[in-house]
This record gives structure tokens, sequence and C-alpha cells, in this order.
């Protein structure tokens, strides 16, 4: 009797068994189906916990320190916005080293609660393992106009020329990798330090100006410092001329690297926030015949920059008639479009408030004592 019930029971418990395998593998499929096509919101690497592009992870004994990305500040605004990248680096799994170039006028002594430079910048040292470079000329002055003989046509700008090209001085790594501050980044970019050591500057195309013109973009460049060519880049963006402006480091970098840059691919590097509002996506392809898919680019993009005129920036209040007037619209049910634009510029702001929700706790601990 004994053999009999034990013989009946165990053909019983596998089909038990099986049958919970059968529903397990079912959710499992039905599951990673439906999150082939997550919602706009989860898209955000933020928002959800499949950080999948880990390339610095795959490569073993690779000697991150002699790499780092850089930024630069000459305002409050773009310091926030700096150190927002920093974090987001951080957050995504980056090995780099990062550097924050800044005006020498500003110092890591916490001052007061509402002493907002020097806070930003001990954050960006102490949280996201920043290295700080004080610089002691941030600016120059010149005219609108070109001329600079005319009275009061003079004022003090930031001079995005002169900083961009300080990335050449870090000649302590190998390559540094320069991201302009106005982007949301969506994964790490580690992999660019990687490439051949004979792309000595790597740039994207302004994909937005072809075919009338083929120009590289400075938003992103790929670069082996070199202070000599550091010094050639600073000489030729001072006016030979002192009646004519300065050219602009797009100009200078075109002229000096046009040629022989590595043109790195735009739909990786180079996403920008006016493509989910545009009807004619031949420019981002090249292709005219290639249908586009908001998503399959959202995913396919490293990070998105800010580049969408007539709108402001995302930190800036926009005219509630403008976006009325200008954001994407649906075609029929589809409104991807809209709503990846849409979560984009929120996803922005609502981090960015949230830099400057700093505990009051910690500052208390670091006012006047020096940071």
């Amino acid at each position: 009797p004994t053999t009999t019930s034990l013989s009946f029971f165990l053909p019983r418990r596998f089909r038990t068994l099986s049958l919970l395998l059968a529903i397990l593998l079912i959710y499992l499929y039905l599951t990673n189906r439906s999150s082939s096509s997550p919602s706009t919101l989860l898209l955000l690497p933020h928002n959800n916990n499949n950080n999948h592009h880990r390339p610095s992870l795959l490569h073993k004994n690779i000697p991150w320190k002699r790499y780092a990305y850089i930024q630069h500040a000459t305002s409050t605004a773009q310091l926030c916005n700096s150190v927002m990248v920093f974090e987001a680096l951080s957050r995504l799994g980056s090995k780099a080293e990062r550097v924050l170039v800044y005006p020498a006028a500003w110092d890591t002594q916490i001052a007061s609660l509402t002493d907002r430079d020097s806070q930003l910048l001990v954050k960006a040292r102490e949280w996201y393992g920043v290295r700080l470079v004080p610089v002691e000329d941030m600016g120059i002055t010149y005219s609108d106009t070109g001329n600079m003989q005319e009275e009061g046509e003079e004022r003090k700008r930031e001079n995005a020329t002169v900083t961009k090209f300080m990335a050449w001085k870090q000649t302590r790594y190998e390559r540094v990798l320069y991201l302009d501050a106005d982007v949301t980044v969506l994964k790490h970019l580690d992999e660019l330090f990687l490439l051949p050591p004979s792309a000595h500057v790597a740039m994207m195309r302004a994909h937005w100006r072809l075919p009338e013109k083929r120009t590289l973009a400075s938003n992103l460049i790929l670069l082996q410092p070199s202070e000599e060519e550091y010094e050639r880049l600073m000489t030729a963006s001072r006016a030979e001329d002192s009646t004519k402006a300065r050219d602009t480091d797009v100009e200078i970098l075109n002229r000096f690297y046009g040629d022989s840059a590595m043109v790195l691919p735009h739909q990786s590097y180079g996403l920008l926030a006016r493509e989910f509002r545009t009807e004619d996506h031949s420019q981002y392809f090249g292709n005219p015949l290639r249908p586009w898919d908001p998503e399959r680019a959202f995913q396919d993009a490293s990070l998105v920059h800010f580049l969408d005129e007539p709108f402001p920036k995302p930190w800036v209040m926009w005219p509630h008639a403008l976006y009325g007037e200008m954001h994407p619209r649906c075609k029929g049910e589809d409104c991807r479009d809209k709503d990846i634009w849409v979560g984009l510029y929120d996803d922005f702001r609502k981090r960015r408030k949230g830099f400057w929700l700093i505990d009051a706790g910690y500052l208390r601990t670091v006012v006047g004592a020096g940071a």
C-alpha cells in the first residue's frame, strides 16, 4: 500500500510543478513583451531600473583615470546644468573622471544658505567626485557690432570660445570629452574614450544645416589634450583686426578640424529636442524615405540636446501662447512625439528644481566652516 500511494503521489506533484512552471514562463513572456514598448516616462533612465548601457563594465583593465568628461561654467545657471550632467554620469555608471572649469572668483566656502555657486561646487566635488579647476580669465569684452570704438557698444559676455578651448589644456588626461550642459544624458558615453587613438578629435556633423552647409557641431567634442594645440586655438580666437568681432568656436574648430576630425553619429550622440516637433526627418536620417519612430530614436540616443528654437531653454519660463502654438501635434491617436517632447522638458525642470534643494542640515555643517 505504501508503494502504491507513493507512486500515485509523485506524478500529481510533478504535474503541479509543471503547471506552475508553465504559468511562470507565460508571465515572463508577457512581461518582456510589454516592456519592449515602455511608456514615455519609463524611457528616461532615472525612471526605470533597466540600466542596460554599461559598456565600460565590459572592458577589463581600462585605466579610466586617463579619461575625463569636462564641463565649463561661467554663470550660476550654467553651473547648475553642469552639475546635473555630472549627476547623470555618476548615476549611469560612468567610470571616467569628471572635471569642471569655473571662474577663480568663485570659491567653495559656503558663506550662507543662499550661496548657490559655492553650494553647487561643493556638491559637484563631494557627491559626484568632480575635480574643480578654477581659472582666472573666463570672459572677454568686445562689441556685438564689431566696432570697438563706438561708445556704449562694449559689454561683458560669457566667452564660450575661450572656455571650450580650455578642454585642450587638461593634459593630465589622454582623452577628454566635452559636452554642452543644456542636455539630458540618457546613457553614459564611456565607449567614446576607447575609439582608436588616431582620432585626435571627434565631433558630429551639424546635421540640421545639411545639405546647404557641411560643418561640424561643437556641442560634443572628443579630444586629446595638448598645450601646443591649446595655444594654437587660443591664438586663432584672438581677432587680428581689433575692429572686428572674434570668430566663434564653431568657426575655428571647423577651420582646424573640418577635414580631419572623426565624424560621430548624431543619431547616437546628437538627438535634438526639436526633432520631435518637425515633420521632416530627412536631415536627421540623411534619407527622406526612412520612417520616423520617436521611441526608437529616443532609445537609440545617448543624450538629448535642447536645441529647439524658437523655444527657450527648459530652465527659462515659456510664454504660454508659444507653447500652445509650437508643441508637437498628435498624429491621429499617436501622441508619442508630444509625450516624449513634453516629458523631456518637464523632467529637466523637475530635476533642476531638485538641485537647488540641498539638505539644510548638511549646509549648516559647512556654512562658515569652509568646504
